[in-house]
């Protein structure tokens, strides 16, 4: 079998913490963070998505 993406592959979806700048789990509303045991809203988070570039067909 071939190895296929994940959701989190085809969009840069990673988060990180504001205090201590690991990676958030869970979400989408809330995000926990492993190291430091914050619990921080998504609405709090800077995450602005930006496109790729279009590419020639």
């Amino acid at each position: 079998m071939g190895t296929t993406k994940s959701e989190g592959d085809a969009m840069n979806t990673n988060t990180r913490c504001p205090r201590c700048h690991c990676e958030l789990d869970e979400g989408p509303i809330m995000y926990r963070c492993n190291h430091c045991r914050r619990a921080v809203y998504a609405a709090d988070l800077e995450n602005e998505y930006v496109p790729r570039e279009p590419v020639a067909a």
